[in-house]
Order: structure tokens, then sequence, then C-alpha cells
């Protein structure tokens, strides 16, 4: 699997469970190798097979539990 990394960011980020949410709902999805959210700074860095997970299918995870994130550059 050739993997990138790609960051998003939420600002909606307020508590710890916020953040196992998140993670949870991104490495369910077929093509993530690893999700990892920086609560104090809203920064969610993903790495992915962009094949297998687009980056959509990312944003989409992370509405499913109730949060939005936008693409961030790195």
């Amino acid at each position: 699997m050739s993997t990138r990394k790609t960051i998003l960011r939420s600002r909606e980020l307020n508590c710890p469970s916020c953040v196992a949410k998140i993670e949870r709902a991104l490495r369910e999805i077929d093509g993530v190798a690893e999700a990892k959210v920086h609560f104090a700074s809203g920064r969610i860095e993903v790495e992915h097979d962009p094949q297998r997970a687009e980056t959509s299918r990312l944003v989409d995870a992370i509405a499913r539990v109730g949060y939005t994130a936008q693409v961030s550059p790195l």
C-alpha cells in the first residue's frame, strides 16, 4: 500500500472523547493506516492510501461522528 499523509483541521474539538471518536471513525476506513488527532490545535493527521481512502471519505467520516473538518496544507 502506497500511503500519503493528509492534514485536516477541525475547530470543534472541545473534549478528549472528540479525539477518540474521530480517530476511531478514520481508522475504520479501508486504506487508512493511522489517524492521530491533536486536541489542542485541532490538527488531524491521517496516513492513508489515496486510492482506497480518498480525502473526501476522510472528511465524510468525521462528519458522520458530528464534526466538520477541512484539508489543511502540510
